[in-house]
């Protein structure tokens, strides 16, 4: 009687071995955007939080980073999806979004209840590197910090004018950007600019202080 319960214990522990999804198969059909072996491995038991080995990314991240767009939409409906985990780099969903131009998935997340604010890098400091002002305007609407402190004390407007970005620089400086501001090196955003060689830029910060210093 014991033999037959051992072998039977020794069996159904083989069983739920292999059912088991292997992480790395899972992290593979999120990057090749493969929504059906996705879900079929969430619905095995596969945490949507959990990082890959490699490189530390979270599954809504990498789906994002990786154009793999149905996917997403798995993992945003996956029951447990934390819309606030990060990868090993800081990286949230809504950062990736918003850098990688996906409009539709900036507004997926907002609508799932994803943070526009948080300590550190932001979405809005991504959206202005990428000079994406349509997602701007989205997190700007959503009372997203104009001036958030990034590490080293970096601003949307630094990260925007470091990239040449004359775009996101005028409308986060219609939206009440401080240009004065100085990171933890102290730079201001024009210094940022002219290490980038961006006189454009410069120009147009230069002039927007002037503008509102006259208002003074």
């Amino acid at each position: 009687m014991m033999k037959k319960l051992a072998l039977a214990m020794l069996l159904c522990c083989a069983t739920a071995s292999q059912a088991a999804p292997e992480p790395d198969a899972f992290f593979r059909a999120v990057s090749v955007n493969n929504a059906s072996g996705v879900r079929s491995m969430l619905a095995e038991g596969m945490n949507p939080n959990q990082p890959d080995a490699q490189r530390g990314d979270i599954p809504l991240v990498l789906a994002l980073r990786d154009d793999a767009d149905r996917v997403f939409q798995v993992l945003l409906d996956a029951p447990g999806i934390d819309l606030e985990a990060r990868s090993a780099n800081g990286n949230t969903a809504l950062m990736m979004a918003a850098y990688k131009h996906k409009q539709d998935a900036v507004n997926a997340l907002l609508a799932k209840g994803a943070k526009v604010n948080q300590s550190g890098w932001t979405a809005l400091h991504y959206a202005a590197s990428a000079g994406d002002l349509p997602i701007m305007k989205i997190l700007l609407d959503r009372d997203a910090v104009v001036d958030a402190l990034a590490p080293a004390n970096v601003t949307p407007l630094m990260f925007a004018a470091r990239e040449g970005q004359e775009g996101a620089v005028k409308l986060l400086l219609s939206w009440g950007a401080d240009a004065s501001l100085k990171s933890g090196h102290g730079w201001t955003a024009v210094q940022f600019a002219q290490a980038g060689d961006k006189p454009g830029v410069v120009a147009i910060i230069e002039a927007a202080q002037k503008a509102r210093a006259a208002r003074k």
